[in-house]
């Protein structure tokens, strides 16, 4: 079983992450065990603004037995209609990505709704990669995942 992992995993093993690292780091020794851990390269340029070269990226990639895996056409337009579902639905809600319950924030001057966008195409980007070109995600944004994707197996690692 090939797995992808979204960047927040990653990001909660590189700066041990009080709350995530230890739960992060168990999902993604488990999902190793079963097979590949890949990231896309949407995935691999927000990780790389964290490090100082691209010799540090790589080994620490390297380090966790993680390849990059380019985008498919498949996936790519996975992606483009993910984006324009969410886009059609989202009005003035925002969409919390642990739960996916849906709110409203309004203006504390006027009161009128403010309508935001909450998520970029990158992020459905990464959903569609994992779901066309892996068997998995490794993410703690269930609730978005779940919404867009539900297609998508989710490995979601525990709070410490």
């Amino acid at each position: 079983m090939t797995a992808g992992s979204d960047t927040n995993i990653l990001l909660d093993i590189l700066f041990d992450s009080a709350e995530y690292a230890e739960g992060s780091t168990r999902a993604l020794h488990d999902a190793l065990s079963f097979g590949p851990v890949v990231v896309c390269p949407i995935v691999y340029a927000e990780l790389a603004a964290q490090f100082p070269s691209h010799e540090e990226l790589t080994a620490f990639l390297q380090d966790l037995t993680i390849r990059l895996v380019g985008f498919e056409a498949d996936s790519l337009f996975a992606a483009a209609g993910a984006w324009r579902r969410y886009t059609a639905r989202r009005g003035a809600s925002a969409q919390c990505p642990e739960c996916g319950r849906s709110f409203t924030v309004k203006c504390p001057a006027c009161n009128r709704p403010i309508s935001w966008r909450q998520h970029v195409i990158p992020d459905f980007l990464i959903g569609a990669h994992a779901l066309v070109q892996t068997e998995a995600l490794l993410s703690r944004d269930r609730g978005y995942y779940r919404t867009y994707f539900p297609d998508l197996r989710l490995i979601v690692p525990t709070k410490a």
